[in-house]
């Protein structure tokens, strides 16, 4: 009985409370009349890095599709390494099960012992 009592009384006193509120608009304290700051406005770090390279047209973390290339000795596939070897995998029919593994070394396009695709390691620097 004591609770609901309670419970009446609070309603009643917010209900007479919004009654008279008038709703005013919020304001951010640091957006400084701009509204809300952008992606690029609130970035900071590896993600700012990111962000900034992609403007300019870089991939700096493999995060697009890679290009694709057919696969010849003028148009090898791109192996991007941050060493001078790398080993590679080759599906070499598109409903192939097995993987034909592969050592691709730096220097000119190398080719897939089983199917004769082309593969040239290239020197990729990390961002960070």
């Amino acid at each position: 009985m004591a609770g609901r009592l309670l419970l009446r009384a609070c309603t009643q006193t917010t209900l007479r409370l919004r009654s008279n509120v008038v709703a005013r608009p919020l304001h951010r304290a640091m957006s400084s009349g701009k509204g809300i700051p952008t992606d690029d406005e609130q970035a900071t770090g590896l993600e700012r890095r990111a962000l900034q390279a992609l403007k300019q047209g870089k991939d700096p973390y493999s995060m697009l599709k890679p290009k694709e290339y057919a696969g010849t000795k003028a148009d090898p596939h791109i192996v991007p390494s941050i060493g001078n070897q790398r080993i590679v995998g080759c599906i070499c029919e598109e409903d192939n099960t097995a993987i034909v593994w592969f050592w691709l070394h730096a220097g000119d396009a190398q080719r897939c012992p089983s199917c004769g695709s082309h593969y040239q390691l290239v020197h990729h620097e990390l961002p960070h």
